[in-house]
């Protein structure tokens, strides 16, 4: 009977964590969709923003402090993407991505209790794309921050989901940037990388506030770490293959985010050969047009970098790909236009199919970049992620989620 009661309440704190940090991912609007055992989303939630932080104004960074958990907000995540070669020159994308969703505010949280409570959520994903197998692959956990499963920590970083983790090595560099450990096995399939300091942490949007919409808080803090040099190691059925490549970094915490009329988003993360980066993400509205709080930013090779508006840049489809599984239509290629700079690019995928297929499904992948400036020919690689394409998971697709979690955590 134990252990079907603590099997049942993992399921449904794996529910729980789906509905809500998909919530969190969907720019913390509450929706009235039922979850479990008649519980509404805007329930779980706990009334929405009451009670927590909001970014409402600049605020002053201090690193390596804010590489770790902001608990007065109601959301973060932990971003890791980029592009790796083999020894012979094969081609591999992968993302590693950490969420935390806060169940209750601050005041409400107290000490010294059971080792069973939780006080947040936390959903990972791993995926790896391998350009000359053809293959894309992609798991999803869920745990609760309790007895060791799940959490973060400052100072020096860690942030972690049973196994997968992302943690700071003791060496940290100039502005508190370290060198960062990421690890993730799921399978025969496993990730064990060192990404190097790079660029310094480029503040996006306002000094670090990221307007999103036009109501105050419709923000969040958000930074980048654009250029990681990583080494390490992937294996892959059995076979262990050592990679060198470049990786980014994105930070984001906000309590709420997102207008209510933004449908999804359109993400862009490139990284050029000449040096330069650029990041670039296109709100996309319930009919389909662009959101004036759009943004981007583009960082020169030194690491200085200058915010974009929506007005000084065009990303324009291409190309689409449709998901057999689900039967969304993404654009998977494009064309990015920069006038001022005189910069013309075109996005396209390593693979197409690299939609992730989890609670929130969205488009993930690694991509290609071709181009000209004035200066003559382009070329790089990047992450392109699209969201608010594909239908929500059904109740059956959260269960098997629910059931996998379990499982993990021992029932």
């Amino acid at each position: 009977m134990v252990r079907r009661s603590s099997l049942a309440l993992t399921a449904l704190a794996a529910l729980l964590a789906a509905a809500l940090l998909a919530a969190a991912w969907w720019g913390l609007r509450p929706r009235s969709a039922p979850l479990a055992a008649g519980l509404s989303l805007a329930e779980a939630m706990g009334g929405g923003a009451e009670g927590y932080l909001r970014a409402v104004e600049p605020r002053p960074f201090s690193f390596p402090t804010d590489h770790g958990p902001h608990p007065g907000f109601r959301t973060e995540w932990w971003y890791f993407t980029g592009n790796l070669s083999g020894p012979e020159g094969e081609a591999y994308g992968f993302h590693l991505t950490f969420f935390r969703s806060a169940l209750r505010p601050p005041a409400a949280r107290s000490e010294g209790d059971s080792a069973w409570r939780a006080d947040d959520l936390y959903m990972a994903h791993f995926a790896l794309a391998d350009e000359r197998g053809g293959r894309f692959r992609h798991a999803e956990r869920f745990a609760r921050a309790a007895i060791g499963l799940a959490g973060a920590e400052s100072a020096p970083l860690r942030v972690w989901l049973e196994d997968w983790s992302a943690a700071a090595e003791p060496d940290a560099g100039p502005e508190g940037i370290p060198p960062l450990r990421l690890r993730a096995r799921e399978g025969s399939l496993a990730l064990d990388l060192r990404l190097e300091r790079g660029k310094p942490p480029v503040l996006q949007g306002d000094r670090g506030l990221s307007q999103k919409g036009p109501e105050p808080g419709n923000a969040s803090h958000y930074y980048s770490l654009t250029r990681l040099p990583a080494r390490g190691t992937l294996a892959l059925d059995g076979r262990e293959i050592a990679v060198t490549g470049s990786a980014w970094m994105d930070r984001e915490w906000s309590t709420s985010a997102l207008g209510e009329e933004v449908a999804g988003w359109d993400w862009f993360a490139l990284q050029l050969d000449d040096g330069r980066d650029l990041m670039l993400y296109r709100l996309r509205r319930e009919d389909g047009t662009a959101d004036p709080w759009s943004k981007g930013s583009l960082v020169a090779a030194d690491g200085s970098a200058r915010t974009l508006t929506a007005e000084e840049f065009v990303l324009a489809p291409l190309a689409t790909w449709t998901s057999p599984a689900t039967g969304a239509a993404y654009p998977v290629r494009w064309r990015i236009a920069l006038p001022a700079e005189g910069l013309e690019l075109t996005v396209a995928p390593r693979l197409e199919a690299q939609e992730m297929q989890v609670a929130v499904r969205y488009w993930e992948g690694a991509v290609t970049v071709r181009g000209r400036d004035p200066s003559g020919p382009v070329a790089g690689h990047g992450f392109l992620e699209m969201t608010g394409y594909a239908p929500e998971a059904g109740a059956g697709e959260r269960e098997r989620a629910a059931s996998a979690a379990a499982s993990r955590t021992g029932g």
